[in-house]
Order: structure tokens, then sequence, then C-alpha cells
């Protein structure tokens, strides 16, 4: 009676517990479940803690809410220009109604591949292959739409469409990559033609600004030539104008001499005519001077000097006689105001002042290990004197002059 007793206790709590388990459903977040009562829709189950109705109510499938991506094989689609090329392609859904996605539609990931595959063949059947290689933008907000206007009745919103590949069969390719070598050396060819003639342009330029400043330079040069050959033809003209002044005040100085001299030799006119005759040799020294003959009327010009330089004494010889009264002699011009500057031979200080500084490097002695000495303790070896500088006389110096009664 006993175990009978236990055995029934025991179904009983088994029965509990299977009707506990029964009524008690839990969701993941981001999943759902539709419900099924004695299989008709009852509800859809939410994330968390669901209660059931134990051998009532059914779990008629589990939906996963999050966005889901679906990576179809390559399909085959022929272009407007009858090329076949395989494009694969790549949705991104998301269910958003699961009764929809369960009861409109048996199997929606089936649905969603073919219908991305029909509407992809309708999209690229009117284009040609250039145009669908490069127009995958506009083929994928094509191909979205249309995918998600026709799955939105079976609960799903499809995000985006992404063509992952289009390949063309192996003949195009082959065409196309040489097509894309001969534009690649096509545009290498413009490069370098675009580099080479910028190059020419630049070098140009350079050669230009090279001869611009080459003739710059040439004319400063020959400008600068031209001004000191000025300035020297102007030194030399003064320099000849101021010798041939000199010069002239000299003969000019000569002359008073000569004159002052003679006028106070009282000279006879005996004397004066043997000093003209004294000349006459070296007269007819001139390698022009062939024949030298005396004029006629020598005696007459020798009585005319006389007579301007003396008076006739009582035996008719004419002899010096003195005025009564001096009479001054003109002195030659001296130097006027506006001349001076003409006989200026002082340097410009700076150039004597570079001058000296040049000669004293030049001058110095230069200290040898070989010439060093030894000098006595206490005593300072002496420094080799420094050279004079212009202008200084080397007597008035103490050290190097030879007067004995210096030490």
């Amino acid at each position: 009676m006993d175990a009978v007793a236990i055995v029934i206790v025991a179904v009983i709590v088994i029965f509990v517990l299977t009707i506990v388990v029964k009524s008690i459903l839990v969701i993941p977040q981001a999943q759902s479940a539709v419900i099924e009562r004695l299989g008709k829709f009852t509800k859809v189950a939410e994330p968390g803690l669901n209660f059931l109705a134990p051998f009532v109510d059914r779990v008629r499938a589990r939906i996963d809410l999050r966005e889901q991506v679906v990576s179809f094989p390559p399909q085959p689609v022929i272009t407007q220009d009858n090329l076949t090329v395989s494009i694969d392609t790549v949705v991104y859904f998301q269910v958003t109604d699961s009764r929809a996605a369960v009861y409109e539609i048996s199997n929606y990931i089936v649905g969603v591949e073919q219908l991305a595959t029909t509407t992809l063949r309708n999209l690229v059947g009117g284009m040609s292959l250039e145009e669908t290689l490069t127009s995958r933008d506009e083929i994928n907000n094509q191909l979205r739409g249309v995918l998600d206007e026709a799955t939105g009745r079976w609960g799903i919103r499809v995000a985006r469409v992404e063509l992952k590949a289009i390949d063309p069969p192996p003949s195009i390719q082959d065409s196309m990559e040489k097509q894309m070598r001969a534009d690649r050396e096509k545009r290498a060819m413009i490069l370098t033609a675009e580099g080479q003639r910028e190059a020419a342009i630049k070098t140009a330029e350079g050669q230009k600004q090279s001869q611009i400043l080459s003739a710059e330079g040439a004319k400063q040069a020959a400008i600068l030539a031209a001004e000191a050959e000025r300035q020297s033809r102007i030194l030399r003209a003064q320099g000849e104008r101021a010798a041939r002044y000199l010069q002239a005040q000299g003969q000019a100085k000569a002359i008073e001499k000569v004159f002052t001299a003679i006028k106070a030799g009282k000279p006879t006119p005996e004397v004066l005519a043997y000093q003209y005759l004294q000349t006459l040799p070296q007269m007819a020294q001139g390698d022009a001077n062939k024949v030298w003959l005396v004029p006629s009327d020598y005696g007459k010009a020798l009585e005319g000097f006389a007579k301007m330089l003396g008076a006739p004494g009582d035996d008719g010889v004419f002899r010096y006689e003195p005025p009564k009264e001096d009479i001054p002699l003109s002195k030659p011009e001296q130097d006027d105001e506006e001349i001076k500057d003409w006989f200026d031979t002082a340097p410009d200080p700076h150039v004597a002042e570079a001058v000296r500084a040049a000669e004293a490097v030049a001058r110095k002695e230069v200290p040898s290990p070989l010439q060093v000495r030894p000098t006595p303790a206490g005593r300072q070896p002496l420094e080799p004197p420094l050279p004079p500088g212009p202008g200084v006389d080397l007597a008035d110096s103490p050290e190097l002059s030879d007067d004995p009664r210096n030490p």
C-alpha cells in the first residue's frame, strides 16, 4: 500500500514538473518566437520570460531579429551587348515582422535570393558591359529599391545590396587588359611628353635668365671699363696739363735767370759776338743741316744788337751803359687759386692706409722653429723692428740712424 502511494505521488510530481516546464518559455534578446495554440497563430513571444498553456501552445518558429548578411553564389547574367558576365551579390536584410516572415513565405532567405537574381538580370540586361562595370552604385540602389518593395509584405526590410564582383568572360578580360595596358602606356607617354615639355620650358627660361644676367654683367663691365678709361684719360690729361704748366713755368724762370745774369754781367758787343759764334757749331750739328751759310748782313745784326744794349764811346766802340733808372722786371705769373689742385699729389688716405697695412703684413717676420734661440733668464727676447711707414725718414729714428753719437 505504501509503495503504491509513493508511485502515485511520484507520478503527480513528474506531471506537475512537466506542466511547469511546458508553461514557461524564455526568449533570448534579439529573437522572437511565433506561438500557435492548437495549430492556430496566437501570439509572438518577445525576448524574456513568456508563459504558455501546457499541451496546447507550441512554438512554430524562432526568428532572428538582427540584420543578416547573405552572400549568394555568382550568377551568370547577359548584358545588352550579349556578353555573359558572372555577378556575385551580397544582401543585407532584417526581419521586422515575425508573423509575416513565417506565414507569408515558406523560406524568406531563398525568396530574397531568387528575387535578387531575377531583378539583377533585369537591370543588367538593359546595360552594356562598360555601363555594368562603371555603374555599380546605380545597380545597387535600384536593386535595393526593388527588393525592399517586394519583400515588405514578407516582413523583411532590405538594408543594402552590394555587388561583390563582376567578372566578364576570359576573352573580354584579355581585351580589357590590353586596352588598359594601352591606356596606361598612352597616359605614360602623355605624362612623359608633358614632363619633357615642362623641362624644355624650364631650361629655356633658365637659359634666358642666364643670357639676361650675362648681358647685364657684360653691360656693367663695359660701363665700368669705359668709366675707368674715362677716369684714366682725365687723370692723364690733368697730369700732362700740370706737366706742361710746370715746364712753361720752368722755362720762364730759366729765361728770367738768363736775362738777369746777362744784365748783371754788363756784356760788351765783343762778348755777345763771341757767344753767338760759339753756338754756330751746335746749330750745324743737326742731321738735317748739310750746309750752313753765314748771312751777309751778319755784321749789321751784331751792330744793331750792340746799339740796343750800349752806346758808342769816343773810340767808336759800343759799350754797355746801365739805364739811369732800373726798370723793374716782370716776373712770371704765380700759381692761381684755380690751378692749385693740379699739383696735389697727396694719395687717397684710405688707399694709403690699405697699402701700409699690406706692407706691414708682407714685411712681418714669420717665426720659425729653426730660428728660435734660448734667451737668458730675466731678459725678454727682442722683437724685430717694424718697417717705417710712409713719410718717416730713417735718419730721424735713433735706432736706424748712422750717426756715431747714437749708442
